[in-house]
């Protein structure tokens, strides 16, 4: 059994996990400026969107250094590492891991030599033909002493960084970073939203169906990219645009230009506006709390119920139960306490703790809810575990009622651009009736909000949105279920020398 850490996390019971966020990304060209302390104070506003592993690399013009670790932003930096990196360009990246283990070799960002200098890159986002990719990397030239490409982690990105160092035009002679990409991302399918460099310039870019958010900010003496404005607002940047689907950025001395390397298809992930994003960000001209507290109006509009008082199932339930408040009429109250120290890598749980439960994050309010029929408004149930906790602490007390509504429709099938959700034969909502699942949880009553009342709430058209999880829809053709997985990669180390040519390609030297 390992070790424990001694910290505290949201994985406190077995099978509790709710859905994990994508990845944060942060990119900065600002010469003159502490562009490391920049970005870890972007990647500090960009922290919910990944907790196992932090990183920065920064250029001073002539090499690029690299500084990153498991644990969160602040775990991992302090004065001294972020005064040893010193420069005018800087990219950072905060980690959730959805395609490869949580371990070190995978942290991102990622770092290559190549035959003009260097790349460093941090994606947000889920690759849907990683075997593929791990083809091309096995089929790339060898070097001048006969040794192919190898690859040291186990993630879709450290094989989109390997394609991009190693690209060579019709002679052999090695491509720029920019003409790599335009080589390169054509051929890559999925979500990214990437943020990379080389010694001198800045890059980002954003898959086609622009699934994961990005946008471009202005410095007075820069340019910022991030995941969301959210992050541009810490670091007293202005927002300019969003980076386009399809778009490929680039800025240097020479200052930003653009070009395109696929034509824009637009499907931004609806569940940005329902859990992952920042509750202050706004996505394709919306903003996230607005959108929730809409979604909630909505809920109350098409599942209402006699009650007392509507709680929220902190934080993430907190802009739905105030909609839903104001649209029933019913007071809005505090009912639970969140407990904000509790962390996000975790120690192995003794019995004893085990039944400690979801009282380590959530305590109810025992004199406010006593007698009271409550509405306890949430944004999801992915596998049920934390919401039948919660009824039966709210029921032991003293709550009269307990009507469970949620802010999105079920979560049925699984996301494969980014967000950690369980797998289908996990989600509760997969073969079971909505009144079912709500006995199940020990809900007086269960009720969803629907499809088109999520979307609306949105303001964003529903043919631009990506509905996957909920309604099957994928927005691009998918590979056989054996070539997708968190630990696809794993499993084809695991082949050995027997394997194919993609476990050859990310075995490690």
């Amino acid at each position: 059994m390992p070790r424990g850490d001694g910290r505290l996390n949201h994985d406190l019971l077995p099978g509790e996990k709710g859905p994990q966020d994508a990845c944060g990304v942060f990119g900065v060209w600002a010469p003159g400026e502490e562009v490391a302390k920049l970005t870890y104070f972007g990647l500090y506003a960009l922290q919910h969107r990944g907790q196992e592993s932090a990183g920065i690399a920064v250029s001073n013009g002539s090499q690029i250094l690299v500084f990153k670790d498991m644990g969160l932003v602040s775990q991992v930096f302090d004065e001294t590492s972020l005064g040893s990196l010193q420069g005018h360009i800087a990219v950072g990246h905060a980690r959730y891991s959805t395609t490869g283990a949580s371990v070190w070799e995978n942290a991102q960002p990622t770092f290559r030599a190549t035959a003009r200098g260097s790349i460093a890159l941090g994606h947000n986002g889920n690759l849907v033909n990683t075997a593929r990719l791990a083809e091309m990397v096995a089929e790339l030239p060898k070097d001048d002493n006969g040794r192919s490409t190898r690859v040291a982690a186990t993630n879709d990105t450290d094989l989109l960084t390997a394609l991009l160092a190693a690209q060579v035009d019709a002679d052999g002679k090695p491509l720029t970073i920019e003409d790599a990409a335009h080589t390169v991302l054509p051929q890559v399918k999925g979500a990214f939203s990437l943020v990379f460099m080389d010694e001198h310039t800045l890059y980002a870019a954003r898959d086609p169906q622009g699934i994961r958010p990005l946008v471009l900010g202005r410095l007075e003496r820069g340019w910022v990219v991030a995941s969301e404005t959210a992050a541009l607002d810490i670091t007293g940047a202005s927002f300019v645009r969003e980076i386009e689907p399809g778009e490929f950025v680039a800025i240097d001395e020479n200052g930003l230009r653009t070009s395109r390397f696929a034509e824009a298809k637009p499907k931004g992930c609806v569940f940005e506006y329902v859990y992952l994003a920042r509750p202050d960000t706004d996505i394709a001209g919306r903003n996230v709390y607005l959108s929730r507290v809409e979604m909630g109006r909505r809920l109350a509009k098409e599942a209402p119920v006699e009650a007392d008082l509507v709680i929220a199932t902190p934080e993430s339930g907190t802009p739905a139960a105030i909609g839903y408040a104001e649209a029933s009429g019913i007071p809005f109250g505090s009912g639970l306490v969140k407990n904000a120290y509790v962390g996000r890598t975790f120690i192995q749980p003794s019995q004893t703790i085990r039944q400690i439960g979801i009282r380590l994050k959530l305590n109810p309010l025992k004199e406010v809810i006593k007698g009271k029929r409550l509405v306890v408004v949430d944004d999801s149930i992915v596998r049920g575990n934390t919401q039948r906790a919660l009824v039966r602490m709210l029921r032991e007390a003293g709550a009269a009622e307990v009507h469970i509504r949620i802010s999105s429709p079920p979560v049925k099938w699984p996301c494969f651009f980014g967000i950690d959700f369980a797998t289908r034969a996990e989600l509760i909502a997969n073969g079971m009736s909505v009144d079912e699942i709500g006995t199940s949880l020990g809900a007086d009553s269960l009720a969803y909000i629907s499809i088109d009342g999520m979307i609306e709430a949105t303001t964003i058209a529903k043919p631009n949105l990506c509905r996957a999880c909920f309604d099957g829809e994928y927005p691009m053709e998918l590979p056989d279920p054996e070539l997708l997985g968190k630990q696809l990669l794993e499993s084809e180390l695991a082949a050995g020398p027997a394997g194919t040519a993609a476990a050859d390609a990310i075995r490690r030297p």
